[in-house]
């Protein structure tokens, strides 16, 4: 029984016989009457099969400088919400994470119960009212310039916080 061959395995035996019958035969050169080597005629390369797509140039386009006017200088209007500032007021000494309260030193000015307070710090940045002061456990209403007391907090401090009263 004779064998099978795949049909790829025929394709590559087929394609091998045509390979070996279209080998050209390597010649000796041809001389010429003076007795040197005749000089080799240049061969033309086949084009590519695939011919490469023309390469579409933009439509040539008009330049044109178009200069604007200057708009008219603009009035500098009031504006409708009142400049918030701020202004130093202490720096936090300790922070009882557990109580979140926080010890401060005033430099400057005084702080009242209901005041809008600013704490700024490296990674601290937070606003809230001033809702409960204490001195040794007893509450205040006011504190004044170089009294340290006690501050709830509504987050974290750290110690070297600077807190600033909010104005307007």
């Amino acid at each position: 029984m004779p064998k099978k061959t795949s049909k790829s395995k025929a394709k590559r035996k087929a394609h091998k016989s045509d390979a070996k019958k279209t080998r050209k035969i390597a010649r000796k050169p041809v001389k010429t009457s003076a007795g040197k080597p005749a000089k080799k005629k240049a061969v033309k390369k086949k084009a590519a099969r695939t011919a490469a797509k023309p390469v579409r140039k933009p439509a040539a386009t008009k330049s044109v400088m178009v200069v604007k006017a200057a708009p008219p200088p603009m009035k500098p209007k009031a504006p409708a919400v009142p400049m918030i500032t701020e202004q130093r007021v202490g720096i936090v000494v300790h922070y009882y994470s557990h109580l979140n309260v926080a010890i401060i030193k005033l430099d400057q000015g005084a702080l009242q119960m209901g005041n809008p307070i600013h704490i700024k710090g490296h990674t601290t940045d937070f606003k809230q009212r001033v809702e409960s002061m204490q001195i040794e456990h007893q509450p205040i209403q006011r504190a004044e310039v170089g009294q340290e007391f006690g501050l709830k907090v509504s987050d974290h401090v750290r110690e070297h916080d600077v807190v600033y009263k909010v104005i307007g």
